[in-house]
């Protein structure tokens, strides 16, 4: 990584007995695009809140370009935020919304309207700017939000969930708008999110955290395809997990036999993980397959969750395309064979 831009060291944050943050690490790179994802409660906005500067930390420190900021109060910080809620002034049309942190700053009055012009017209809604916010659609008043904490030039975004409240259609939209606005402008994005979606799609990298800790920090293809514990391949993505005993280079389960790469000393409890994306799916009986019974399915846009129980009672997961369901036949209770290569599977080193 280059120089950090925003380190975290050794961060704890206590509310009362309760610590919400425990021990965290984090260095964050110039121009870097950050996801932070994880449950409800697990300190993702407590984090963002402390880089704010809206929480002191109770331990550790927060440093952003080298300097100590544990005690800079929020003004002087250069680290706005778009928040869930996006917070706008409603006594003030759009353009007076995206001037307001620019008048704060005591920029005159010709020079505030020619940029919040120019950001009004860069994401695409500058023939709104007359218009009270409260006239705007929920997109719009998304993209004043985005230029108000634009305008002042940032080196940092902050983005507290500012897409949970919109349309699914335009949630994709503004994904697009936010990834083009950070790679042309090198502004270093810290996005929390609940949002796996969100997080593959946008970030350079993702961290996860749980109980107030980072349990994985890594590139989305990283944290898809090899997570590294039990958590997070239940966290993220549609995971099928098969816990059972090492053999050294297999894995015996309830279900079978299964090859893996890095798996413990024979002999030791080892849990292997299959992405349902790499299920193979069949009617006819295969070498090896696992006969299952269907329970029931879940759409996606143009893919297809087929969930299924073996015989034994364990749940199996299969994404297939949409326009492959019609091979299938599927209905609850219908039999079906899977299987998957012998590649696709990953050992957890941490279960």
């Amino acid at each position: 990584m280059k120089d950090p831009l925003v380190v975290l060291s050794s961060v704890v944050k206590r509310f009362g007995t309760f610590t919400a943050v425990h021990r965290l690490d984090l260095e964050i790179a110039q121009g870097e695009f950050i996801a932070i994802m994880g449950p409800s409660g697990c300190g993702k906005t407590t984090t963002l809140r402390m880089i704010a500067g809206l929480e002191t930390p109770s331990e550790g420190e927060v440093r952003i370009s080298g300097r100590l900021m544990n005690d800079v109060p929020v003004h002087e910080r250069d680290t706005p935020m778009v928040w869930q809620s996006l917070a706008l002034f409603p006594f003030l049309n759009a353009r007076e919304n995206v001037e307001f942190g620019l008048r704060m700053r005591g920029v005159d009055t010709v020079e505030r309207r020619r940029r919040a012009m120019e950001w009004l017209e860069r994401l695409e809604i500058g023939a709104f700017a007359e218009r009270s916010v409260d006239t705007l659609s929920g997109g719009q008043r998304q993209r004043v939000a985005l230029a108000r904490s634009l305008v002042t030039e940032p080196r940092i975004l902050l983005l507290d969930e500012p897409l949970s409240a919109l349309d699914a259609h335009l949630v994709i939209r503004m994904q697009g708008v936010l990834t083009r606005l950070q790679r042309e402008l090198g502004i270093t994005f810290v996005h929390v999110t609940h949002s796996q979606s969100e997080a593959l799609a946008m970030a350079d990298r993702i961290v996860i955290m749980s109980e107030g800790r980072v349990v994985q920090i890594g590139r989305p293809r990283e944290i898809y395809r090899t997570p590294g514990s039990r958590f997070v391949a239940e966290f993220v993505g549609r995971n099928n997990i098969l816990s059972g005993v090492s053999r050294g280079d297999a894995i015996e389960t309830a279900l079978g036999t299964f090859p893996a790469a890095g798996l413990p000393a024979p002999g030791r409890p080892a849990t292997l993980v299959i992405a349902a994306d790499l299920v193979e799916i069949s009617q006819a009986p295969r070498d090896g397959a696992i006969p299952c019974s269907l329970i029931s399915e879940e759409f996606v846009g143009a893919t297809v969750t087929l969930f299924l129980e073996a015989a034994d009672g364990t749940e199996l997961k299969v994404q297939v395309p949409e326009r492959a369901l019609g091979e299938l036949n599927q209905q609850a209770g219908s039999r079906y064979h899977l299987s998957w290569p012998a590649d696709a599977g990953h050992a957890l080193t941490e279960t």
